[in-house]
């Protein structure tokens, strides 16, 4: 883990009459190639079109914490591996330019290039008592849930894997997804701290096209107990067996399923998400897919747009096909704001809002697919 360094302390005297706003300095980073392997200087281009300025660079965590800090950065090309100690970093972070003490500019995502940990799993039963399926306990010798006593009894039969390399880093513009649908916009900050490479198929599949058009093919308003639970998309089919002509391995993800967040549908294999993506209704409905399917972002904006999409009838509550499936008519990529030193991303994850539509519908519980 890099070293955490004290957070940013920007002083300035307090001016006798509100002072007059500074014109806009246009800031950039870019890097020079997408990956870089071990050893070898990860160069970035630092654009600002005033001369007279103090340019930093600091590396945040999603929240903005500091793991890193380089000073009095000349404009032009530097070299981030002189800078940070990156084989240290183990989870993807925010490179992010100041301007006289202020963020300005999109952030870079630096990216370790790492492999996952060996996925512990086993075969367990569905509350039904009949239907078998695939549960993960675990990632390497870490247990999901350690109480677990069957889980326990698990763990001394694992063999331990072996430990993954530090290959090199990934940089690239950190970039909003925005999904533009038939009831409005949604939204999504993509969380490429704990999914780094379900993060990067998803905005991969919308900078190609491949969502534009598709639907939400299956909305499951709320599961079998009555508790708010996901609406799916991102099949080019519309059937519900379709994605896009590979399987993603399952990445062990922290993100907690909650309203907004979105995360990778798939079938009982772990590895076999695609395309296919939900968003939750709720963390009471959800909160059970925590380490069974890879959250990767959440919206952070569109609440009163993913209600919608919820609130529509269903054809079969069996399977969740609506009436009208709602339509994604256009996905696309926007840059996203600076991340600033000590509060992380300017636009937090939504919050369902409190409606009298809440009322609860016919239950109708699947695990997403």
């Amino acid at each position: 883990m890099l070293p955490l360094l004290t957070a940013l302390v920007l002083q300035a005297a307090p001016p006798t009459a509100p002072p007059a706003a500074p014109p806009p300095i246009a800031a950039r980073l870019a890097p020079e190639q997408l990956c870089t392997r071990v050893g070898a200087p990860v160069m970035v281009e630092v654009q600002a079109d005033a001369p007279h300025t103090t340019l930093t660079l600091v590396l945040l965590t999603h929240d903005g914490a500091l793991l890193g800090q380089a000073s009095d950065v000349a404009a032009g090309r530097i070299d981030l591996a002189e800078l940070f100690p990156l084989p240290e970093l183990r989870r993807a972070a925010w490179l992010q330019l100041l301007v006289d003490g202020i963020a300005q500019g999109t952030p870079l995502i630096v990216q370790p290039l790492i492999g996952r940990p060996p996925i512990r799993t086993t075969e367990s039963i569905r509350p039904d008592g009949t239907t078998r399926y695939t549960r993960i306990v675990g990632w390497g010798d870490v247990l999901i849930d350690p109480t677990n006593p069957d889980d326990e009894a698990l763990r001394a039969t694992w063999a331990p894997g072996e430990p993954t390399p530090w290959s090199g880093v990934r940089v690239y513009p950190d970039e909003v997804v925005v999904l533009e649908t038939d009831h409005g916009d949604i939204r999504v900050a993509l969380r490429p701290d704990e999914a780094p490479n379900t993060a990067w198929n998803f905005r991969q599949l919308v900078e190609s096209g491949l969502y534009g058009g598709t639907t939400f093919h299956r909305v499951v308003p709320f599961d079998r107990t009555g508790r708010p639970f996901v609406i799916q998309g991102g099949d080019p089919t519309g059937t519900g067996d379709g994605g896009p002509g590979y399987d993603l391995p399952i990445e062990p993800s922290r993100l907690r399923h909650d309203f907004g967040v979105i995360s990778m549908a798939r079938a009982d294999d772990p590895d076999s998400a695609g395309s296919q993506f939900f968003f939750c209704l709720s963390r009471e409905g959800t909160a059970r897919l925590d380490g069974q399917y890879c959250a990767f972002g959440e919206a952070i904006g569109g609440a009163e747009t993913i209600l919608s999409i919820a609130s529509g009838s269903i054809a079969d509550p069996a399977t969740g096909r609506p009436d009208e499936p709602a339509r994604i008519l256009n996905a696309k990529l926007v840059p996203a704001l600076p991340h600033v030193p000590g509060l992380g991303r300017a636009e937090h994850r939504i919050e369902r809002p409190k409606a009298p539509e809440d009322e609860p519908l016919t239950p109708s519980g699947h695990a997403p697919r």
